[in-house]
Formats: C-alpha cells, structure tokens, sequence
C-alpha cells in the first residue's frame, strides 16, 4: 500500500484541475492506497458545502462524484 497526499490550490476558476486532482485521488483510493487531500489557496472555497456542485470539467467529469466518494471513503481532507 502506498500514501498519497493530494494538494489542490485551484479552485472554481480551474474545473479541470480541481476534478482531476479529485480523480486522481479516488483512484488510488480504490486500489486501497492511503490518501490525503490538502486544500490551499483558492482551493479552500472548495470546502463550503454546495460549493463542488458547480465543479464540472470540460470533458464532462463532475468534481461532486468524486469528492462524495472521497467523502463517503472517509479519506481526511484538510483545510
């Protein structure tokens, strides 16, 4: 098993960023690593509830799935 700390600075400006940070995350996660999200900077808006609904990659990915899976995962996210 691995660790992974994942810190995000980008905020609502850059969706790409912050679902594929959450992606990243959720993935090692799934394969049973040991995962932390750190968020900074604009990343920190992030933690107000409702606040990843609005998330939502170009490609079609939404920040929310993956952060409620992190969520129900209890992976420890730190602000």
């Amino acid at each position: 098993m691995s660790k992974f700390l994942f810190v995000l600075t980008r905020g609502t400006e850059d969706p790409t960023r912050v679902t594929r940070v959450l992606q990243l995350a959720k993935v090692a996660k799934e394969q049973g690593d040991e995962v932390n999200l750190f968020f900074t900077d604009d990343a920190v808006v992030l933690a107000k509830p409702g606040m990843m609904d609005q998330i939502k990659a170009p490609t079609g990915d939404e920040a929310k799935t993956y952060f409620d899976y992190l969520l129900q995962s209890k992976v420890p996210i730190f602000v």
